[in-house]
């Protein structure tokens, strides 16, 4: 059975004495491509460094929200310059909005926005973080897609919306990506558009080192292995088999990312 994470952060302090043995772990638990997402311009030498030390790894680059006010000429330059020069990069992101955390909307959907235009010419997949701010994201997607049109396409990240939310993104053509949170006890609709969203638009991640799944919630740190856990509960809130969500959300992850096994 074959897995694929879509969004580590593995190159946070906490893996650093030990990320060979949880690179073993990840292998062991059949995952076999991995997407490592970028909050800020700061960790892309670390990034592309694992990048290039691990075959199964690819990453993305760009700004996350809360680092909005980091945005810059320098910084637009910078995602650019590295996505159009390695071909490991296979997304820009993860971008979006948070206003849960953060109040500076306007100064955010200007960067959400510099980052699409970014990926639509280079025709790369973003990878989107959305938190308390479905109905702006929304926005910003659908006049992106009306300007744009295929062009635009990439992830909901560690979703949490509820299944009417789900289809407005799927309906812009959109994949949505689960996290351990759908595995929390009281991650009702989380669960409930798990249950629903079509098939080919399905993935799955960890988030890595954030949000560990049940079983494993209680440790402190949770990593790319545990993305089985996260396929399991998908299996059992759609009546499916785990080898049948192995197959389709890698499948969806080759198509979206331009991954080969």
């Amino acid at each position: 059975m074959q897995l694929i994470d879509t969004h580590v952060h593995i190159n946070f302090d906490g893996f650093q004495q030990d990320l060979e043995t949880v690179r073993s772990r990840w292998l062991e638990a059949g995952v076999v491509r991995l997407v490592h997402s970028c909050v800020e311009p700061s960790e892309f030498a670390s990034i592309q460094e694992l990048a290039h030390r691990f075959p199964e790894l690819s990453f993305a680059v760009g700004l996350h929200p809360l680092d909005a006010e980091q945005w810059n000429n320098q910084t637009a330059e910078q995602i650019m310059s590295l996505a159009g020069s390695d071909s490991k990069v296979v997304a820009i992101g993860e971008m979006g909005l948070d206003f849960y955390k953060a109040d500076n909307c306007e100064q955010q959907i200007v960067v959400f926005e510099a980052q699409l235009a970014i990926a639509t010419e280079l025709n790369l997949p973003v990878i989107i973080h959305c938190r308390n701010a479905t109905a702006q994201v929304r926005e910003v997607l659908q006049k992106w897609k009306n300007l744009k049109g295929e062009k635009v396409r990439g992830v909901m990240h560690c979703w949490g919306g509820t299944p009417e939310e789900t289809s407005w993104f799927v309906d812009l053509g959109f994949y949505i990506s689960f996290s351990g949170t759908v595995t929390f006890k009281n991650a009702v609709q989380i669960q409930a558009s798990a249950a629903t969203v079509r098939s080919d638009r399905l993935l799955i991640e960890t988030d890595c080192p954030f949000l560990a799944p049940v079983p494993k919630r209680g440790e402190r740190r949770n990593e790319p292995a545990y993305v089985r856990y996260v396929a399991e509960k998908v299996a059992h809130l759609r009546g499916e088999t785990v080898e049948a969500i192995a197959s389709v959300t890698t499948q969806n992850a080759c198509e979206l990312f331009g991954l080969s096994l």
